[in-house]
Order: C-alpha cells, then sequence, then structure tokens
C-alpha cells in the first residue's frame, strides 16, 4: 500500500501516527508529494479526484481517502482499537473537532498565500476564531475524554494542536488553556508524534 502525503499537513500526520502507533509502518510506503490548492499533485489526484491529502492506495480496491476514512481502515486493519466501543460517539466527535481545528489552521494559511488584500486578513480572523473556540472547548469540556488507553481522539488532537504550533506559533494557543497545554506536551512526546513530526 501507499500513503499519499506531505509531511506538514495535519491530516497525512494523523495517518502516518497510526501507521506507527500500530505497528503497520513497514506495510505502507510513504509517498511525499506537494500539492496545494491552485495545483494539485497528479499522483494526489490519481488517488482522490479532490486531489486533496492523505489518500491510501490499496493492493485489493481502490484507494480511500478523508483522513478519518484512512485511520478507520488501519485500525480495524491492526485491530488497534483506537475507536473503542465504549465512549465511539465522544472519540469520533473529538475526531471532528479536531479535524475542524486542522481545516481552520490550513485555511488560515491559504487565506494568506491564495487571497488578496481586506479580504484575506478577514479569512484569517474567521478562521482563528473556529480554531480558538475548538482548542478553548477542548480544554473546557473534554479534557476527561482525553485519558485512558491510545484512541483516534487522542492523536487528532495532538496533531491538530502541533499543525497550530507549526503554522501559528504567535497566535499562542496555551494561554487560557492550561490542562490542553499539559496533556499535549505530554502526548507530543510519543515516539509516533516525534517521528512524525515536520
Amino acid at each position: 500500500m501507499k500513503l499519499i502525503m506531505s509531511p506538514p499537513s495535519p491530516f497525512a500526520r494523523k495517518a502516518r501516527v497510526v501507521l506507527r502507533e500500530t505497528g503497520l509502518i513497514d506495510r505502507v510506503e510513504e509517498v511525499q508529494v506537494s500539492t496545494t490548492p491552485l495545483a494539485s499533485d497528479a499522483q494526489a489526484l490519481a488517488a482522490n479526484p479532490l486531489g486533496k491529502i492523505p489518500a491510501l492506495i490499496r493492493e485489493d480496491g481502490p484507494a480511500i481517502y478523508d483522513s478519518r476514512v484512512i485511520t478507520r481502515y488501519l485500525n480495524d486493519m491492526a485491530d488497534a482499537g483506537l475507536y473503542p466501543t465504549t465512549g465511539l460517539y465522544e472519540i469520533l466527535t473529538l475526531e471532528a473537532t479536531a479535524d475542524a481545528i486542522m481545516e481552520a489552521a490550513v485555511g488560515m494559511i491559504y487565506g494568506e498565500r491564495y487571497r488578496d488584500g481586506a479580504d484575506a486578513t478577514e479569512w484569517t480572523a474567521a478562521q482563528w476564531g473556529k480554531a480558538a473556540r475548538a482548542i478553548a472547548t477542548i480544554n473546557s469540556r473534554w479534557m476527561s475524554h482525553l485519558k485512558g488507553p491510545l484512541n483516534m481522539a487522542q492523536i487528532a488532537v495532538s496533531c491538530a494542536l502541533s499543525y497550530v504550533d507549526l503554522r501559528h506559533d504567535a497566535r499562542n494557543w496555551r494561554a487560557g488553556n492550561d490542562a490542553l497545554a499539559t496533556w499535549q506536551a505530554e502526548f507530543e512526546d510519543r515516539d509516533a508524534m516525534q517521528s512524525t513530526k515536520p
């Protein structure tokens, strides 16, 4: 199998962390591409008609895409228990919240790179508002769900926060989010997080 990805992508990183946490890394080749919203990479387009990453090219079926689909597939393949039955909807909700933080943070970069003038400033502010509210909500309502055995919500939240650090560190998401900041510092020390750090 092949994972079409780019190291800075937080969505691709989710899949890359799962590959390492589940022991599947030796079964999947990571294929690094360079793609933008205005110029999709040919390999990304061949695997996903939207040209987005990550995409997983399988030997026994069509390519699958969207990080949530890929992580569920890899979890099932390894029988890893990242989506346990108990608390499943909370885990899925936290994963969706983390993905929304990623979407907003990536959207800010796209706004800065591909939009012009005041529109870009308003766009960036609106995207940061979404990310900041989601981060604060995780800190105030969801910390208990980030404890316990490894699950997909933990991986997704950590990848989202790491991407905010990578691209928007000056916004200091940690201010006022002490519990989440402490949790992130500990989770980031995992081998799978360290080996996928862009």
